[in-house]
């Protein structure tokens, strides 16, 4: 009896391996472009970004507005929690993977960071452009739950997902760019949003915060939750790293958190 033969199952990969070289490759195709041939030369990171969750070409106005959540995205605040993460390991001295791993780790939780944006999809997707779905659904985490909740990894949410409780009233770059992705966008998400703002903020006595614009943006993209999360973890990444190996060049004694407090009685470093 023949052995099957082994080998991984992608929908979107495929390779041509080199006729004297099986483990190396001649061709690679991604949702059957040819890597080198057709996307290298001709695409956009952000086109090629599509291409890879999508598995299909962005119209011009899907890949401009993906851009701007990319760039929106990419310079994230040293606020944001994730970044912090980032800076303290940075300043640590710790490698660079761990830098962007604690990044990606404190990035990854329901409050601001990528799940999230993984709960706001999901209300998209079962709320739409109801209001009075929306005002239901949003105010749902403050009931008590069941006999028959059932438990997950994650704790129940204590905030009105995509909404930010500590925050008096809506922040300005946030509102800066749910107008400007709304100019942007053919679908009818981020549009919706910027009309029902107001009313949604006083329903939940919270602002709007930037997972709710997100999420807005990729439901208009059509992501799935899933590809939202990811994508939300990938392109905060850039304001991580520099702002990482930024304060890795500072140093630990210029550090908010520790520097004033670390005193030396021996220091080997200090020259007479």
């Amino acid at each position: 009896m023949s052995q099957s033969r082994l080998v991984y199952q992608s929908n979107i990969w495929q390779e041509e391996a080199e006729a004297n070289n099986p483990f190396a490759a001649q061709a690679y195709f991604c949702h059957g472009y040819d890597v080198y041939k057709h996307i290298v030369p001709n695409a956009t990171w952000i086109e090629s970004l599509f291409l890879l969750f999508k598995g299909e070409r962005p119209s011009s106005q899907q890949a401009q507005l993906l851009e701007k959540v990319a760039v929106i995205l990419s310079h994230t605040s040293i606020r944001d929690a994730s970044v912090r993460a980032a800076m303290n390991s940075g300043v640590s001295g710790a490698t660079h993977a761990a830098t962007l791993m604690a990044a990606l780790a404190v990035g990854a939780g329901q409050y601001g960071g990528s799940h999230e944006v993984n709960l706001a999809m999901q209300l998209w997707q079962r709320c739409g452009c109801d209001l009075g779905q929306w005002q239901s659904h949003l105010l749902a985490y403050q009931q008590p739950k069941t006999a028959h909740h059932v438990a997950d990894i994650w704790h129940d949410i204590e905030h009105p997902i995509g909404f930010d409780p500590n925050c008096p009233q809506c922040p300005t770059p946030i509102l800066q760019a749910l107008r400007l992705l709304a100019q942007m966008s053919d679908g009818q998400a981020l549009k919706w949003l910027l009309l029902q703002r107001e009313t949604l903020e006083q329903t939940v006595n919270a602002s709007l915060a930037l997972t709710g614009v997100m999420a807005a943006a990729f439901y208009d993209l059509g992501f799935t939750e899933h590809q939202a999360e990811m994508l939300f973890l990938i392109l905060r990444l850039p304001s991580a790293a520099v702002f990482a190996l930024e304060q890795q060049q500072l140093g630990w004694r210029k550090f908010p958190f520790f520097g004033e407090q670390i005193q030396l009685a021996n220091d080997c470093g200090v020259k007479e």
